[in-house]
């Protein structure tokens, strides 16, 4: 599958080399993607097969979108590539936005419902925000099972994003449905109690799991 990333930090870049290492074609987007300070940052990446291309570039490529900009430009960012160019793609997203402060720049409407409701012609499907990068890519590294969520209004959409974290080597009974779009509230506002955890546990490289009665 051809996938796009926008964002080269540390969630753009782990997710990029899992799917190349699994045999997708990815490109990831960066506004300087001459910049060569850049391109020694991820020299790692393109050794696998990644390639380096700005975030319209990125887009034109991909069949899924990958959203992993901090959750405070993102829409700006889309908007600058522009809802023609991404009609028709599947946008996985898995940003969070944060202000200075430390508080989240969505407490209300989620990141992933602007976004949708930005792009109308443009299914957003909301996942993996509620874990590490590490966790994101090596799910057997946890203890035990842990459980991935989506969010979104498109079935074929998820039925996709489905199909991708399988191939990061999450089972399918890890993966909880939690309904619409507008569900992805509860996954962003996990943030604030992942950071929680994050600081009383000394590791940001866990996992949540929901447990149902016996």
């Amino acid at each position: 599958m051809r996938i796009g990333i926008l964002g080269t930090g540390n969630v753009g870049q782990a997710l990029a080399s899992a799917w190349a290492r699994a045999g997708h074609d990815v490109v990831i987007g960066s506004r300087r993607p001459d910049d060569q300070e850049l391109r020694t940052k991820l020299r790692e990446l393109t050794a696998e097969g990644v390639r380096i291309d700005s975030p319209a570039g990125a887009a034109a490529h991909a069949e899924v979108l990958v959203n992993a900009t901090p959750g405070t430009a993102s829409v700006a960012l889309l908007r600058t590539i522009g809802a023609p160019a991404l009609a028709g793609k599947v946008i996985l997203d898995v940003g969070v936005g944060f202000l200075e402060d430390g508080t989240l720049s969505h407490p209300v409407v989620s990141l992933g419902e602007e976004i949708q409701e930005a792009f109308p012609g443009t299914p957003v499907v909301k996942t993996l925000c509620t874990i590490d990068r590490k966790v994101m890519v090596a799910p057997d590294s946890l203890e035990g099972p842990g459980t991935v969520f989506l969010s979104g209004d498109d079935a074929a959409a998820k039925k996709t994003v489905r199909g991708l974290l399988a191939d990061l080597g999450w089972s399918d009974d890890a993966l909880l449905d939690l309904g619409g779009i507008a569900t992805a509230r509860g996954q962003e506002n996990f943030a604030l109690l992942f950071m929680g955890i994050a600081t009383a546990t000394g590791t940001y490289e866990f996992g949540i799991r929901v447990v149902l009665p016996g």
